[in-house]
């Protein structure tokens, strides 16, 4: 039930079957946590998929109903984790951008990684929205 973390499987069949097109993961924190072990897989068969995180330290999607409903974030706040790093970890590269000026270098730094067969997390941290509010979740 339901899809929280199975865009990295997706990214795979989609590389898998374009093996020339340039397939971007796009996922929260709280997801990217589902699968990021992934980029192992990516790695050892080839497969160059550029992870993009939005790091905003927070379950935001739960939180958004949590806190109205219940008047409180209890486990919706996370921090901010080295998802490049787990990258890695698995062989992958990774990318962290802490600050808004760094995020056009780091993604041009992701495709030419990418075009050049490695797989590559950007970590990118994100603040706070109400983007969604008012939104349902399902």
């Amino acid at each position: 039930y339901g899809t929280l973390g199975v865009g990295a499987g997706f990214a795979l069949g989609a590389k898998l079957v374009h093996p020339e097109a340039e397939v971007w993961l796009v996922w929260g924190d709280g997801s990217a946590g589902y699968s990021i072990a992934e980029f192992d897989t990516f790695k050892r068969h080839g497969v160059a998929v550029i992870g993009l995180v939005g790091n905003d330290a927070c379950w935001t999607q739960i939180e958004r109903e949590q806190v109205p409903m219940f008047g409180t974030d209890v486990t919706c706040a996370l921090e901010y984790r080295e998802y490049d790093t787990v990258s890695k970890g698995y062989g992958s590269a990774g990318i962290e951008c802490e600050r808004p000026s760094d995020v056009d270098a780091a993604l041009e730094k992701a495709k030419d990684l990418a075009r050049s067969g490695i797989p590559v997390v950007v970590n990118v941290h994100i603040g706070k929205t109400d983007f969604r509010e008012g939104s349902l979740s399902v």
